[in-house]
């Protein structure tokens, strides 16, 4: 049938990842619920994606949470995209729902929502002849909990529950099923300022190990069971010009999949790939084992393990703190995904309530990807960012 074809398409045009192996050179890493990547929120993704040194806020969860205990009191938030309208007639949109509350200014509890919807996909056998109407979606819960260690750190672990339902059906003789999965995210999270004549500039850096959990497992067959999009994001960021009505935030992050490279299989007599792995790795790891050989896998040696690097940058205008501008960039090697995206939006503050808008620009060419927007409308008692 070829609506597993549609979806694993679909699949693909939000992360541009593929959810099956294939035998080929350098190709993209194969991960599952790929809506896991997705920066659901407007601040962060009008900086490029770049999310650990943005200023910490209701948000945080989704790339560090241990952010958290910096935040503030108590803060909510709502974030909604229209993501990729153009695809299926305006019906595909993602929608995020995070909050926190903090005790003592030194422990932390959140969480969060996320719900992707790909709207409705018509299912034909190969003459053409509709089976059924199926609504594909992914959905995730979380709840963290974050720690400050002293004036400067906090910690913070987080649980989440993974659904994602992209099939149903038999496809090439295999039972095509919803997949379910936990994970686990840890971060560390630091943040200080330093007393200049100009005002008090900010300086920010963290570290998190996101999606670490079981495999899912979209078919009947046992040995087809796929990776969560397991990622470790290093970044930072630095305030500065931080007067009564000015401020810069610059920021940038670094991501890696912790996840096998697909191996090149050698070749037969007719052209034909085998099962005999050339160079590279077998990709049928565990879960522990993966995170551990991610970096040392990939069939092309260092160059192409040195591909599998994205980059998030960006930087934050405040105009007293009640009106933002934002732009920034995405990078991510052609051959391990290309998504390569400009972003802009802003914001306003009034009154405790903050609405931030982005609007994302594919660049480099690529065919898969799509313009995008992103509204939040957050809430955050007013509070001393000192």
């Amino acid at each position: 049938m070829k609506h597993l074809n549609t979806i694993l398409l679909l699949a693909g045009l939000l992360a541009v990842r593929p959810l099956m192996a294939q035998k080929s050179a350098k190709q993209p890493l194969n991960v599952g619920a790929p809506f896991l990547m997705v920066n659901p929120d407007a601040r962060s993704s009008a900086t490029g994606g770049a999310v650990t040194g943005l200023e910490p806020d209701a948000n945080a969860i989704y790339a560090n949470a241990a952010k958290l205990p910096f935040a503030g009191e108590w803060g909510a938030s709502v974030s909604y995209s229209p993501w990729m309208w153009d695809l299926l007639d305006k019906k595909t949109h993602m929608a995020y729902i995070s909050g926190f509350k903090t005790w003592g200014g030194q422990q932390s509890l959140g969480a969060a929502v996320r719900y992707f919807n790909y709207g409705d996909v018509t299912f034909r056998d190969d003459n053409g002849t509709v089976l059924q109407q199926y609504k594909p979606r992914e959905y995730s819960v979380d709840l963290a909990y974050g720690r400050k260690l002293g004036n400067l750190f906090a910690l913070a672990v987080t649980g989440r529950y993974i659904r994602s339902e992209l099939g149903n059906g038999t496809y090439n003789g295999q039972l095509q099923k919803p997949a379910s999965a936990v994970a686990g995210d840890i971060s560390l999270y630091s943040q200080g300022y330093a007393d200049h004549i100009d005002g008090n500039n900010r300086y920010a850096w963290g570290i998190s190990f996101t999606n670490i959990g079981t495999k899912l497992s979209y078919t009947d067959a046992s040995d087809t069971k796929t990776f969560l999009p397991m990622n470790i994001r290093i970044g930072g960021g630095y305030t500065f010009v931080r007067t009564e009505d000015h401020k810069f935030t610059i920021a940038a992050d670094v991501n890696k999949l912790l996840v096998p490279t697909p191996p090149t299989y050698k070749l037969d007599q007719d052209g034909m790939p085998t099962n005999e792995i050339e160079k590279g790795k077998d990709p049928d790891r565990s879960v522990v084992e993966s995170i551990f050989t991610s970096f040392g896998d990939a069939p092309g040696g260092f160059r192409e393990e040195i591909s599998e690097f994205s980059f998030a940058g960006g930087i934050e205008y405040a105009y007293q703190s009640n009106f933002f501008v934002r732009t920034g960039y995405f990078y991510e090697d052609p051959a391990k995904g290309n998504r390569q995206q400009f972003s802009t939006g802003f914001g306003v503050r009034v009154q405790g309530f903050q609405l931030d808008f982005a609007y994302l620009i594919p660049t480099g060419g690529s065919i898969r990807q799509r313009k995008s927007m992103n509204f939040t409308l957050m809430y955050t008692p007013f509070r001393d960012n000192r």
